[in-house]
């Protein structure tokens, strides 16, 4: 591919360096096995449907087999002179002769061909993010049911509100988890469409048979849009998209353990293995992998900025901005936000509550009294607005004082003749009160539901991964099939 017949010279080589890299090894590793694996799948099908002889179909396969096999170790070290694809067809015309290898790009395009490839490159880093969340998910619910009576205070505004359990607030990370799940379970639907078959843009005369390439990869069906199957990224940004999303939620539980992790709360403490000290203070213990998670969970949302804008405004069809330039911070990204993913699940895992500051600053930031307001108003009869200044001067009294809020409101409302109960003000009681709206009395049922949609995900995930190890096996059968009756 020096000489095209309308190009008859190479690329400058300070730009073939910048968008090629000086050798094609990093582009091997990223992109050949799934661009080979596509070959497979479209020299199977061209051989099914007599546009190319089983024997060139043999030998093809043959030929892309052995660098498969050899991890493509001919074309390491060499310069990529027209991009990593071209080196390797050249190759595989070098090895079996023009007529062989030069019937390889029958009926396509290096554009569906991409399209095809970064899907297939894409599955392995949504699965492993999926499933790494899903074991997150599974450590939170765990945790959750362990310390249902562990009981805390739910913070606004950082200040001490109503008290709830360490149990119910990881359940309520759980609930977010779960929607996070949902959104990247849902980007999986651009698995199905295979692009191939598209052609440059315009689809082709050929009779192929994209419903035959699209089974052997493990799509469930060929794009029905020729434009569309090469001009879109829209699956990566979806993906980039949903992570991001997922990111803000892991950013939120690293910021709230680090906090409640210092001696100023002194809620949760981690063994050794989950911290680190200062090379020069001494006294340090410092849960920097929270940090880490912080920061690797913006990554997804740099690359999805990035992807978004480089796909702004370019025109509806195949675009090397788009398709090349908008998704290539897109895999460091995945492989970050699985990384915080993991981070904090190693982290979540071990973190130990300490009932006992966790109680006394519940108790201390007088949670209970929104509870004692709501019980002017049903046992007193008093409008609730006139119960929560009561209240609020109960609250104030018992800081002045230095005494606990039931002993405050015991003594004001026996002087205002009131008979409404102060016993079972103790955040403890308050919290497993709390079974409506959500609240810590009905975790339990809030972890039930969660633990069902958790199964359910992993049987979503499930019924996807086989269907792709089928795929991958039908291939092997397919391209044997051939070798066979050559």
């Amino acid at each position: 591919m020096e000489n095209t017949g309308r190009i008859t010279r190479t690329i400058r080589r300070t730009a073939r360096d910048i968008l090629f890299g000086a050798t094609a090894d990093a582009a091997i590793d990223a992109e050949l096995p799934f661009i080979a694996q596509v070959d497979r799948a479209h020299v199977v099908m061209l051989a099914e449907s007599a546009l190319i002889d089983r024997n060139t179909a043999a030998s093809l396969l043959a030929a892309i087999d052995e660098l498969r096999q050899r991890r493509f170790e001919p074309l390491r070290g060499r310069a990529a002179l027209r991009g990593v694809y071209l080196l390797y067809e050249d190759y595989l015309i070098g090895k079996t002769g023009m007529s062989v290898g030069g019937m390889l790009q029958l009926g396509r395009s290096r554009n569906d061909l991409n399209a095809t490839a970064q899907k297939l490159r894409l599955r392995a880093p949504w699965l492993r993010l999926v499933r790494e969340s899903l074991r997150l998910q599974a450590i939170l619910l765990r945790r959750s049911h362990r310390y249902a009576g562990v009981v805390m205070p739910a913070y606004t505004h950082f200040q001490a509100a109503v008290p709830i359990t360490y149990g119910h607030y990881l359940a309520g990370i759980g609930s977010s988890l779960d929607r996070d799940l949902d959104a990247l379970l849902a980007t999986g639907s651009l698995f199905d469409v295979s692009p191939l078959g598209a052609g440059a843009v315009g689809g082709t005369a050929l009779p192929i048979r994209a419903e035959r390439t699209a089974e052997l990869l493990g799509f469930v069906r060929p794009t029905p849009h020729s434009i569309d199957a090469v001009a879109s990224r829209d699956g990566v940004l979806r993906v980039l998209a949903a992570a991001s999303i997922l990111g803000v939620t892991l950013s939120r539980v690293a910021t709230d353990f680090l906090l409640w992790s210092t001696s100023e709360f002194d809620f949760l403490s981690f063994p050794d293995h989950l911290v680190g000290s200062s090379s020069m203070m001494p006294q340090k213990r410092n849960v920097y992998f929270l940090e880490h998670v912080q920061g690797r969970a913006a990554s997804a949302l740099g690359a999805f900025t990035h992807a978004v804008q480089a796909c702004h405004a370019k025109p509806f069809t195949n675009s090397i901005a788009v398709g090349t330039e908008a998704v290539s911070a897109a895999w460091d990204a995945l492989r970050k936000t699985t990384e915080a993913v993991i981070l904090l699940r190693l982290i979540a895992a071990e973190a130990e509550p300490r009932r006992s500051s966790m109680e006394a600053r519940a108790r201390d930031g007088h949670t209970s009294a929104t509870e004692l307001a709501n019980r002017l108003v049903g046992q007193g009869g008093v409008p609730f607005r006139t119960a929560h200044h009561t209240v609020g001067s109960f609250v104030r009294a018992a800081l002045e004082n230095d005494q606990p809020l039931e002993d405050v409101a015991r003594h004001g409302l026996r002087e205002a003749g009131s008979n409404v109960s102060t016993e079972g003000l103790d955040a403890a009681s308050v919290a497993t009160a709390s079974q409506y709206g959500g609240g810590p009395g009905s975790t339990k049922l809030a972890v039930k539901e969660l633990t069902s949609h958790w199964s359910a995900h992993c049987a979503r995930l499930r019924v996807r991964t086989q269907s792709w190890r089928a795929a991958d096996d039908a291939l092997d059968r397919a391209a044997a099939h051939i070798f066979s009756n050559a």
